[in-house]
């Protein structure tokens, strides 16, 4: 069974800083892990992605705020820092990955729970 689990949220005052954490299990191979955020009544949006080759793409909001990273030592594990937050960045943040949970399987999208992160301004 592949269980995302996501650590690292919270209340924080604008400009200043959160670090994410997401591990992943259960999973046979990733192709790319991200980090997804749904604030309300809007959808859910890409804010970041590294992908198995380490190539990394983000949202044109928090270019140069936002760093993905993950654990070289555990490809299973990816981090996303964010400096100089925003109140517009409040939201509930998702990690996901793309991948098999088996040798043969199909790709799929696997999430997290979420994780709330508030910027106060």
């Amino acid at each position: 069974q592949v269980q995302l689990v996501e650590s690292g949220g919270g209340l924080v005052q604008a400009g200043g800083s959160l670090r994410l954490s997401c591990a992943a299990s259960g999973i046979f191979s990733i192709v790319a892990m991200g980090w997804y955020r749904q604030a309300p009544g809007k959808q859910r949006e890409l804010v970041a992605r590294i992908t198995s080759g380490g190539s990394t793409n983000y949202a044109d909001s928090v270019k140069g705020r936002f760093t993905i990273s993950r654990d070289n030592a555990k490809n299973t594990v990816v981090y996303l820092q964010m400096n100089s937050l925003k109140p517009e960045d409040t939201a509930v943040y998702y990690c996901n990955a793309e991948g098999r949970s088996r040798r043969y399987d199909s790709l799929s999208d696997y999430w997290g729970q979420g994780t709330q992160v508030t910027v106060s301004s």
